[in-house]
């Protein structure tokens, strides 16, 4: 079972519920972090991070004394990321999707593979919750690779939880594709509601079955509450805009730790997608 939390727009709570979420799961259970730009995770689970492994990518290097300028490799490239001068061939790496196309039209064996680090994987144990994480390096800007990095450390007789980056443009997908459920976590607001619109859109293109969490329930106004009723979105749990919990959050606790009777919440949180997950199955 693949349980993806995901967010319209950052800042919703999306890391809170997807670290408590794991930490209250009875069964053997895991916690990917595929937020690789910003991961956060561990600061709440504090795992032994184990092991450490680069993630990288193949980006073409020009022997420019055989290449005969051709063109055929800027041609065949979708991206931009090769440019045929008169007596040279400029390389953007960052442009580079690694596809190999430019590697297989060279007539001259002229395009040579170069290693390219994106970012690494980071894994341990935190309790009784396997942990992984990717991290971005400082300067790169190709996400997707780094986040399918992690989604390899997938276990199948694991439940995993995966806490997916905010937004809904490529990396969510490389993060929440093939998901079983989308945990969507929004706020009541009126960002919070435009930014929810969005990411639904996004989720009903995937087909992929999916509830609502309200975090900070009781800030701003009903709007978002009204939404889910109209588009027929299950809220499958409300979290007040409390004290304790905000003050707990600020330590760097989680919720389940910090204030009492939130573990018995998100494990019927879990018990109940796990209900819409079977439902969904039959019906299919």
């Amino acid at each position: 079972m693949i349980i993806s939390v995901a967010s319209g727009k950052g800042g919703t709570g999306k890391t809170t519920v997807a670290t408590n979420l794991a930490w209250s799961v009875k069964e053997p259970v895991q916690l990917l972090d595929c937020d690789v730009e910003a991961p956060n995770a561990h600061l709440f689970l504090t795992p032994e991070l184990q092991t450490a492994a680069p993630v990288r990518t193949a980006v073409p290097q020009i022997d420019v004394e055989n290449c005969t300028f051709c063109r055929k490799c800027m041609e065949i490239c979708r991206y931009g990321a090769l440019a045929v001068l008169k007596k040279d061939v400029l390389v953007f790496d960052n442009l580079c999707h690694s596809c190999g196309g430019c590697f297989e039209v060279c007539p001259e064996k002229a395009v040579r593979e170069k290693w390219k680090i994106l970012g690494k994987i980071q894994s341990g144990r935190a309790g009784h919750v396997d942990f992984a994480q990717g991290r971005l390096e400082v300067g790169q800007v190709m996400v997707p690779p780094v986040i399918k990095a992690v989604r390899e450390h997938t276990d199948p007789e694991q439940v995993t939880i995966i806490d997916a980056p905010p937004g809904t443009s490529c990396p969510v997908i490389a993060a929440v594709n093939r998901s079983d459920f989308i945990l969507l976590v929004t706020e009541p607001t009126p960002f919070g509601l435009y930014d929810l619109t969005l990411a639904v859109e996004t989720v009903k293109i995937l087909d992929i079955p999916y509830g609502l969490v309200i975090n900070r329930a009781g800030i701003g106004n009903n709007d978002v509450n009204i939404y889910a009723e109209q588009e027929q979105i299950p809220i499958l749990m409300e979290i007040p805009f409390d004290r304790e919990i905000a003050k707990a959050y600020s330590r760097g606790q989680m919720i389940v730790h910090a204030v009492p009777g939130y573990d018995k919440k998100f494990y019927a949180l879990f018990t109940e997608i796990t209900r819409l997950i079977k439902e969904r199955q039959v019906a299919s």
